[in-house]
């Protein structure tokens, strides 16, 4: 009966692993599909802002003209609390539905009773990787 069982899990597991789905690969496939592409994010700082009290929200954004196609807000913190290059905060993200056109990407902020801002750098059309390093100042 043991051998039953341990022959039925192999077919099993042979049947799954044989199954053939179009599913999308980060280096693209052969139906015509591009690679995927990816925004790699980090926050850090350089500055000394110890003493400022003042709360600021970040957001992560990727877009495209004028079309918000991601943005995902960080947790509020002090801006005193904004950690340093050595303990920055990092993300990645997939580009969502793989859009292919040239992405601003970045970061958005307000700080709380300041005002509201902004770091985007261009994703170029084409580039599957795009790093963002945003030494908040």
């Amino acid at each position: 009966m043991k051998a039953y069982s341990i022959l039925a899990v192999v077919v099993v597991m042979s049947l799954v692993a044989s199954c053939n789905k179009d599913h999308m690969s980060p280096y693209g496939n052969n139906n015509g599909n591009p690679p995927m592409r990816k925004v790699h994010f980090e926050l850090y700082t350089r500055e000394d802002f110890s003493g400022d009290l003042h709360n600021i929200q970040f957001s992560l954004h990727m877009g495209s003209s004028g079309n918000t196609i991601f943005d995902s807000s960080l947790a509020t913190m002090k801006v005193k609390d904004i950690p340093d290059s050595i303990h920055r905060i990092i993300v990645e993200k997939w580009v969502p539905g793989n859009d292919t056109s040239t992405l601003a990407v970045g970061f958005l902020y307000t700080i709380e009773g300041v005002g509201t801002s902004w770091y985007l750098e261009a994703f170029p059309a084409g580039d599957t990787l795009k790093v963002v390093k945003y030494p908040f100042q």
